[in-house]
């Protein structure tokens, strides 16, 4: 079988850091997709969608080679948290998370059009916030990190002093679950 080239449709550093310090070679191509959710759409469904339409949109335009893509969000009970619109919408957030337990989804796929051969799944890790008062949250938004971020927090960041306990994969709340995507390269070949 014809490896190709692994593909990584995202503009996220974090994810071309994570690979890249994984030893993977990889090109990048983002994605452009819509990723406003559906109504009465999960979070579970919503990230494998929003994965499967990233990699699919990429393989269009290379159709040889291994495309991975990728979609997290973060879920308080029933509560998505995306990424905040503004640093009103960041300190909201993070109050939210204060002192308690969520989780966070990432929805991956890895999707080759030529062999029309793909995997689409999901990664759940459970994070439990420190009692954050409200100097912590203005200091941390006073970081800019927020922004950008399901969540408003970087694990991998300044955000890790928020974070009392992981539970899973810690990768995968920094935006792809990095055991798994190996597993997965190996199944399909595209790594030895």
């Amino acid at each position: 079988m014809s490896r190709g080239v692994l593909v990584l449709a995202s503009a996220s550093p974090r994810r071309r850091r994570l690979l890249a310090l994984a030893g993977l070679d990889f090109e990048v191509v983002p994605a452009e997709v819509d990723e406003s959710p559906r109504p009465d759409e999960g979070a579970a469904d919503q990230v494998r969608r929003l994965a499967q339409a990233k990699a699919e949109q990429v393989g269009q335009s290379r159709p040889a080679d291994w495309i991975l893509a990728a979609d997290t969000l973060v879920v308080l009970g029933s509560l998505v948290l995306g990424k905040p619109r503004d640093r009103a919408e960041a300190a909201e957030m993070l109050a939210r998370l204060s002192g308690r337990t969520h989780q966070v989804l990432t929805g991956y796929c890895l999707f080759n059009k030529a062999l029309d051969r793909g995997h689409i799944d999901l990664c759940r890790t459970e994070v439990e916030f420190r009692n954050l008062t409200g100097p912590d949250i203005e200091k941390y938004l006073e970081s800019g990190e927020p922004l950008g971020k399901a969540g408003a927090y970087a694990i991998q960041g300044r955000g890790a002093g928020l974070v009392k306990r992981v539970f899973g994969s810690y990768t995968n709340v920094v935006g792809l679950p990095l055991a798994e995507i190996i597993e997965l390269l190996r199944f399909y070949q595209v790594i030895d």
